[in-house]
């Protein structure tokens, strides 16, 4: 099983920046896609964005396209969210994720096997 432990959260203005980071360690990097998720307090889990393995794909959800952009470096077996023009609407507590299942879909929190313990990222207004 991969460990996730996430890194980078904090407090930001509205319009403002910051940069997500998730290290993999325990297994095979490269085996696995990795996702980002949020959770605001009262509500479910959200998809956030995804990346393959070779990150020849990329996934995002309806409400950050065009804000946020995943990556990862296989060498340092990290995975990237780099969030701008942040809205009070993007705080939440944000989850890393891994799955080495092969899916039609990627933005299902179920299809994922490991789970890091989370980063809070409050955005003012």
């Amino acid at each position: 099983q991969v460990q996730l432990v996430e890194s980078g959260g904090g407090l930001v203005q509205a319009g403002g920046s910051l940069r997500l980071s998730c290290a993999a360690s325990g297994r095979t990097f490269t085996a696995y896609v990795m996702g980002w998720f949020r959770q605001a307090p009262g509500k479910e889990r959200e998809f956030v964005a995804a990346v393959s393995r070779s990150s020849s794909s990329t996934y995002y959800g309806i409400s950050v396209k065009g804000r946020f952009t995943i990556s990862r470096d296989n060498a340092k077996n990290t995975v990237y969210l780099q969030m701008n023009s942040l809205k009070p609407e993007d705080t939440a507590v944000y989850y890393c994720a891994a799955t080495n299942a092969i899916s039609t879909g990627y933005g299902v929190p179920s299809i994922y096997n490991a789970w890091g313990q989370g980063t809070q990222v409050t955005v003012s207004s």
